[in-house]
């Protein structure tokens, strides 16, 4: 059966607009796939302290913040520092298929892994035909 909307629709448009830099000027890749109704998200949070990750959706808008602590390194000589530190976010506009009141999240070994299933009136449904004259 043809899907009408792309759930993540504004995905694309926000990353035309802002390519691969989010804010806090680092990349947070994500992946995104859909399977059996339910559509995952994972986001490498690498270092991340579970604690210090938050994600919330308002208004059809999924926004997911972590916060990667500043090492101690003091009297370090750094030779290459690509790791971002502080405070970092990146949003995902759900489309309106989505059902953002039944979001599950979970954080293992560094990614954070995002669920949200789709609204059960969105989903295909099959039609009974009836046959003979009414």
């Amino acid at each position: 059966m043809a899907r009408n909307q792309d759930p993540f629709q504004e995905m694309d448009r926000m990353f035309g607009a802002f390519g691969s830099q989010w804010r806090g000027g680092a990349l947070m890749p994500m992946d995104a796939f859909e399977k059996d109704g339910v559509y995952t998200l994972r986001f490498d949070l690498a270092g991340a302290d579970p604690d210090k990750v938050d994600v919330t959706v308002e208004s059809g808008l999924l926004t997911v913040t972590a916060e990667r602590p500043l090492e101690d390194t003091e009297g370090v000589n750094w030779l290459v520092r690509e790791r971002p530190i502080g405070t970092h976010s990146r949003q995902v506009r759900l489309g309106s298929t989505l059902d953002a009141r039944n979001v599950e999240a979970g954080y293992d070994h560094g990614v954070l892994t995002v669920r949200i299933p789709t609204r059960p009136e969105a989903k295909p449904q099959k039609i009974q035909i009836s046959t003979g004259s009414k």
